[in-house]
C-alpha cells in the first residue's frame, strides 16, 4: 500500500506534497508539541488552535482551514512544533518492486534450539504484537510483560489485514539467529502497518520505565515502522525519546521505497539503519538507501514464524516475506550475540559493518 492510497483510505490522513521533494503522510490539521513548549505554542499558534490534548506530548488540534505542514515549518525551530507524521511499514516489499510484498506460507522449519545466556540480553521489539506461536511459549520471556497478540482483521470483514502477523514474524526473526536473548514486546503498530511519532514516543517512554520498574535493562531495541518528514528532520518526539536511553543499541527498518531520502528515525545518527540485501548479497530494489543506512541484512525472501486467519481460528506455521523489516531484526539480534560474547554495547553496535553505504 502506497502513500497515496493510506490518505485514501483514512480521511483522517493528509497526503502532503505528492510526487515532491517533501512527500509525506500526516495527520490532517495536528500539530505536535513538547509539553515544555506547550505554552509558548498556544501563545504563538492560538488563532489557529480549536482544542489541546495533552499527554507527554501535547497534540494541538487545528482549525479545518489550517495548514500544519505550513505552520510547523514557519515555527518549528522557535516552538519545536512538528506536524505529526504518520509512520508506515509497507506491505513487505512494494508490489512495483516484484514478489515477496505478501506473506507465502510456507514449511515452518525447525524451531530454534532452547539456549539460555549467563547473562540476559533483553530485545524490545516494537512493532505489531506478538501471538503463542508454537516457537515461543515454552520460552521463559514470553508473556511475562502481558499479552500483546495480534490483530488479524480489525474491521471483521473477514479480509486478513495487509500486517497481520507482521510482529509475530519480526520476532521470529530475532529468535532464529539470537535464540538466548529475552525478547519483550510492546505494541506500536496497527494490522493495516499505521502508526504515528506521538505512539512510538509514548511507548518508548513506558517501556523505558517499567523496564526499570522490574530492574530489566533494554540492551537493544527493533523498531520496523518509519516515515518521511515534510523539512526531512527526525520528528522531535522520538528525537527527544531516543536521546533518553543510555548504553542502548537502537535498531531501525530503512524503508521499502528504494530511495536515499532519509527514513526517520532509522536516519538518526544514533540509531542503526538497516537496509535489505538480497540472497545473493547485492542491495534490494526496494530497500532505503544513502549515506545514513549503517548496515544491511538479508530482506528478500525471509522465513520466519507467522500466524494467519483460517476459518478455524488462528493458524500458526512459517512464511516467506521480504521488506526493510526483517532485515532489522537480523542485525538486533547479531548485535545481541555481541554484547553475551561480552561485547559493550558501543563495540557490538561498531561491529556491525557498513555493508550498505549507498
Amino acid at each position: 500500500m502506497h502513500t497515496d492510497e493510506i490518505a485514501e483510505r483514512h480521511p483522517a490522513f493528509q497526503h502532503h506534497d505528492p510526487g515532491g521533494p517533501a512527500e509525506c503522510l500526516v495527520h490532517r490539521g495536528q500539530l505536535l508539541v513538547p509539553l515544555g513548549g506547550l505554552d509558548a505554542a498556544v501563545d504563538a499558534l492560538g488563532r489557529w488552535i480549536d482544542r489541546v490534548d495533552s499527554a507527554d506530548h501535547a497534540t494541538l488540534r487545528l482549525r479545518p482551514t489550517a495548514d500544519a505542514v505550513r505552520i510547523a515549518a514557519d515555527y518549528a525551530d522557535r516552538l519545536k512544533v512538528s506536524a505529526n507524521h504518520v509512520h508506515t511499514v509497507m506491505v513487505g516489499a512494494p508490489i512495483m518492486h516484484g514478489t515477496g510484498a505478501k506473506p507465502e506460507p510456507v514449511e515452518l522449519p525447525p524451531e530454534p534450539p532452547a539456549e539460555e545466556w549467563a547473562k540476559p540480553v533483553t530485545v524490545l521489539i516494537l512493532d505489531t504484537g506478538v501471538d503463542p506461536h508454537p516457537w515461543f511459549t515454552s520460552r521463559p520471556w514470553f508473556g511475562e510483560w502481558g499479552p500483546t497478540p495480534e490483530t488479524l482483521d480489525f474491521e471483521g470483514d473477514g479480509v486478513t489485514d495487509a500486517q497481520a502477523g507482521h510482529g509475530t514474524f519480526v520476532t521470529g526473526v530475532a529468535l532464529r539467529h539470537a535464540p538466548g536473548a529475552v525478547l519483550r514486546h510492546h505494541r506500536v503498530l496497527s494490522s493495516h502497518g499505521l502508526t504515528d511519532d506521538r505512539t512510538v514516543a509514548m511507548a518508548l517512554r513506558r517501556t523505558r520505565q517499567h523496564a526499570a520498574a522490574r530492574g530489566e535493562h533494554l540492551d537493544v531495541i527493533v523498531l520496523t515502522a518509519g516515515c518521511h518528514t515534510a523539512d526531512d528532520r527526525c520528528p522531535p518526539a522520538l528525537t527527544h525519546e531516543f536521546a533518553r536511553f543510555t548504553d542502548t543499541v537502537v535498531v531501525a527498518a530503512a524503508g521499502n521505497n528504494g530511495t536515499s531520502r532519509p527514513f526517520w528515525p532509522a536516519a538518526l545518527p544514533s540509531v542503526v539503519a538497516v537496509g535489505a540485501t538480497k540472497p545473493d548479497g547485492g542491495p534490494a530494489a526496494f530497500s532505503g538507501h544513502g549515506p545514513w543506512v549503517d548496515t544491511a541484512a538479508p530482506g528478500v525472501d525471509v522465513v520466519s514464524a507467522h500466524v494467519r486467519q483460517s476459518e478455524t481460528g488462528r493458524t500458526y506455521g512459517a512464511a516467506r516475506w521480504s521488506g526493510t523489516s526483517f532485515a532489522a531484526p537480523r542485525v538486533a539480534a547479531e548485535i545481541a550475540k555481541a554484547i553475551n560474547d561480552g561485547l559493550t554495547h558501543t563495540a557490538a553496535r561498531e561491529q556491525v559493518s557498513p555493508v550498505m553505504s549507498r
